[in-house]
């Protein structure tokens, strides 16, 4: 794993400056403690940190051609390049190194655009050919890598890997997207293609962004690949080939040229991945952090553990959140609103000191339907459908209104959220389970300037867009295509990426090789959801391999303290989210700020996630995100 930057200009052969270049790329050292390359020409520099995983001495970067014509920068893996060497080298390419960088770039040189379709792994990258004149940007069909870029002045371009390089650039522009704190608020991350920097955008999962020598504007953006929009004919043997799918895709990831090791965290989904790994690579490392009461899993990680005769580790943890919230601007470049982004750096931290690759199970919720709110929703969905629109707008609607909030609550006692839900539509009834803080009461937060500002814009035509795209009877894919688009790559992965990478650590999530996932999400809706209980298939699948606890056990997660925490240490809330940077910044109404703090500590409401996701805010608003702009300037 490794972190890319680059500076081009279209319109100007003037050779980038290389401490400018030097600059940015050492800001993603963490990214990449094993080295650093450069590469610069008319119009073009890249920059590239390496984390060494295969072929640890040919595969430094940028990676050249022979003749020097065709240059890249990489960062990800590619677990096919075997395959596509085969084949490269059948159509006379001679390769010189065996990373699997090179055959991204020979491959380029065979296919073009093509080679996209063909690789199968984790990966963004710049690729540079300069007898076409392009430079090609590409991201991973999942969104596991992320990429980002800017306009600098006088019409050039900036890439990385990451936020603080580009934000350390003077000329960036920095102010707040106010459309981008309208969706974190929402939803709890910022989805792409914004970021929260209204001059930096994502380049958006299974895109290719071409930029042209002489073409002031970009040439194309364009989507390579999309997931399933309709359900398949169930498999004849359903389970036996999800074992072996998931089988291929562990073996594939443990390529690697350095020690490996797997997170276990008690569920099914990582217990199926480090089973598989621990069957296909002896001795195999496991780890996992446990936590005090009813949701720590590590006695139930343990017992996997033992019987796969894994190397496991385990770590006893607490969390202060309230710390924790001013050092995430500080890994994520902008406010992120996953509180469990805490535990898995946690995590990460205590593989790192033993592996340097990790694989995981994420991505089996979204796959194959493990997220109570699909159950939410299919059952919802029912309902709606025996009602007409007007009944369940007029009649459920006025219920729900006259209803008492109860946010406490469990889920199934709180019957003003369901009926809420259950008067809207499909698409607007599945974005309301997702959202943090509905709209009354994020628009009652901000400042009267920022409700202007967002006047028009709502999130959740986001959603109703996407899951219009899908089959309109099967509304189970629908909120799986939903959160495809933008829970996984907005949150799942993007925790995932800059938590590991905070600490130099490669993760992988067998999960979500791209065709295991077009397998799964086609799957009929009985083979994922069944019974009220998601991940049917691969319940069944890993029966004959791992404990009932794990196969039957609820899905509990990470230990959620941090509601308690922000009672007992309200004084402290209050004083942050009534501070000096949430004030000066224009954007909330602080007596309202202030009552969101007085309901919460009194017991009247449950806004610890809210809370969260504003003291996040609040650390990103102190500056504590990226260097300062003068810092690049003067060095």
């Amino acid at each position: 794993m490794c972190g890319l930057t680059g500076l081009f200009h279209p319109l100007d052969p003037a050779i980038p400056d290389r401490g400018t270049l030097t600059r940015m790329t050492d800001l993603l050292r963490h990214r990449g403690p094993d080295g650093e390359g450069f590469h610069t020409e008319p119009h073009l520099g890249l920059g590239h940190r390496r984390l060494a995983i295969v072929d640890l001495a040919g595969g430094a970067q940028p990676m050249a051609t022979p003749d020097g014509k065709v240059v890249i920068s990489f960062n990800g893996e590619i677990y096919n390049h075997a395959a596509l060497r085969t084949a490269l080298e059948a159509l006379g390419h001679v390769f010189r190194t065996r990373s699997d960088t090179e055959s991204i770039l020979l491959g380029w040189r065979a296919w073009g655009l093509g080679v996209l379709d063909r690789l199968d792994g984790m990966f963004a990258f710049a690729l540079w050919d300069r007898d076409r004149g392009e430079l090609l940007l590409a991201r991973d069909r999942l969104g596991e890598k992320p990429l980002h870029y800017a306009r600098t002045p006088g019409g050039g371009f900036a890439f990385a890997s990451e936020l603080a390089p580009l934000l350390a650039l003077p000329g960036v522009a920095r102010g707040m997207n106010h459309a981008a704190l309208e969706d974190f608020l929402a939803l709890g991350y910022v989805p792409d293609p914004h970021s929260m920097h209204i001059g930096i955008q994502r380049l958006p999962p299974a895109h290719a962004l071409v930029l042209r020598r002489g073409a002031a504007e970009p040439a194309a953006l364009y989507r390579y690949w999309q997931p399933p929009t309709r359900a398949a004919a169930a498999p004849a043997d359903a389970a036996g080939e999800m074992t072996r799918r998931l089988d291929a895709a562990v073996r594939a990831r443990l390529m690697a040229d350095v020690p490996l090791g797997s997170f276990l965290s008690g569920g099914l989904d990582s217990g199926a991945v480090t089973a598989l790994a621990a069957q296909a690579h002896k001795g195999i490392a496991s780890f996992t952090i446990g936590f005090e009461g009813a949701e720590d899993e590590s006695a139930i990680a343990a017992m996997v553990a033992e019987r796969y005769g894994t190397e496991h580790r385990t770590q006893s943890a607490t969390a202060d959140y309230l710390a924790a919230a001013r050092g995430q601007a500080a890994i994520f470049g902008e406010p992120f609103g996953d509180h469990s982004a805490v535990p898995t750096l946690a995590v990460c931290t205590l593989a790192r000191k033993h592996v340097t690759v990790a694989l995981s199970g994420d991505g089996g919720d979204e796959v194959f339907a493990g997220y109570r709110r699909y159950r939410f929703h299919k059952l919802s969905e029912g309902v709606r459908r025996m009602l007409p629109a007007g009944v369940r707008r007029q009649v459920i609607g006025r219920l729900a209104a006259a209803y008492p909030a109860m946010a406490r609550a469990p889920r199934w006692l709180r019957a003003r959220n369901t009926l809420t839900e259950l008067s809207l539509d499909s698409a607007l009834g599945y974005y309301r389970t997702v959202c943090k803080l509905h709209h009354e009461r994020r628009r009652g937060l901000y400042a009267a300037g920022v409700r202007t500002t967002l006047d028009g814009y709502d999130p959740s035509d986001r959603f109703i867009g996407l899951m219009a795209e899908c089959d309109p009877e099967d509304s189970l894919l629908q909120a799986q295509y939903a959160d495809l688009h933008t829970y996984l790559p907005g949150d799942i992965l993007t925790k995932l990426d800059r938590t590991s990478m905070a600490v130099s650590l490669e993760v992988r999530p067998p999960l979500l090789a791209h065709p295991m996932v077009e397998w799964g999400m086609a799957l009929p809706a009985h083979l994922k959801l069944q019974g009220g209980v998601g991940k049917q298939i691969l319940r069944q699948a890993m029966a004959p391999m791992l404990p009932d606890e794990v196969l039957s056990g609820p899905k509990r997660g990470f230990a959620q303290g941090i509601a308690g925490q922000f009672r007992e240490r309200a004084e402290v809330v209050r004083a942050r989210l009534g501070g000096e940077a949430m004030l000066d910044s224009g954007l909330f109404d602080a007596v309202a700020l202030h009552r969101l703090v007085d309901e919460h500590e009194s017991g009247r409401a449950d806004h610890a996630q809210p809370i969260w996701q504003l003291l996040v805010l609040e650390g990103f608003l102190r500056g504590e995100s990226a260097p300062a702009e003068a810092e690049m300037a003067q060095a």
